[in-house]
């Protein structure tokens, strides 16, 4: 397929930033499970000895969360919700039988993509903060026990709440034909845009279009300008 036919949807820093998401929260959940569940504790060989994951398990959920932040940053304003999102939730029963609606217009991401973004960035803001309060090395010592063991409740709901999102995310990703490829080389084809994103292809459309013509444009005139000089 020619590029023309391709259309931009995740920039390289976006596509680096999620990879490295993908592999820090793997590490960082592994090694979490085996720390809350002994008899799992070959989960944590990950990282090394269970003194090793107890040190290193904080600081790489600090990664994550630094670089779930960027995305935040980077991805919010697509995630907005709108009127078309619970018009396309009105229809979740026959979007999941893959009937989905073609009179809907979907930004970058559908309504069921948005819920997962903003789920995802209120768990790992829930993580952070509890697992602050529960780091004994720095924190913990501020903080009475029974304020430690709240903590270490919501920060085991939110951990497993983010595990089974993350597994939800991924089997979606590998549902919507096309998505797998999007995220590794960053364009989709015009084809996928249209079909899967009606609203965000118009829009992207729209700029390719511009972009062309105000291209023409310059050509047109340094051509222009050629031929005064040689007049």
């Amino acid at each position: 397929m020619s590029k023309k036919d391709m259309i931009l949807r995740t920039p390289l820093l976006v596509r680096f930033c999620h990879v490295f998401i993908v592999i820090l929260f793997i590490i960082t959940a592994l090694s979490g499970l085996s720390l809350f569940f002994p008899s799992i504790k070959a989960f944590g060989l990950v990282l090394g000895t269970p003194q090793l994951v107890r040190e290193l398990h904080p600081f790489l959920g600090g990664i994550v969360f630094i670089l779930l932040m960027f995305m935040l940053v980077r991805l919010a304003h697509h995630n907005i919700p709108n009127w078309d999102d619970i018009r396309w939730m009105k229809h979740i029963k026959s979007i999941i039988s893959g009937k989905e609606p073609e009179d809907i217009p979907i930004g970058k991401y559908n309504a069921g993509q948005k819920v997962l973004f903003w789920c995802i960035m209120s768990l790992i803001t829930v993580l952070m903060i509890t697992g602050l309060i529960m780091w004994r090395r720095y924190f913990a010592e501020y903080f009475s026990i029974e304020i430690i063991r709240i903590a270490i409740f919501f920060h085991s709901l939110a951990a497993i709440g983010l595990i089974l999102l993350i597994i939800g995310h991924a089997y979606m990703a590998f549902w919507v034909k096309g998505s797998i490829k999007g995220m590794i080389n960053g364009h989709v084809s015009r084809a996928w845009a249209r079909k899967n994103h009606s609203k965000w292809y118009h829009d992207e459309m729209k700029k390719i279009y511009i972009a062309e013509q105000e291209a023409e444009n310059k050509s047109n005139q340094k051509e222009n300008n050629s031929h005064k000089k040689l007049a």
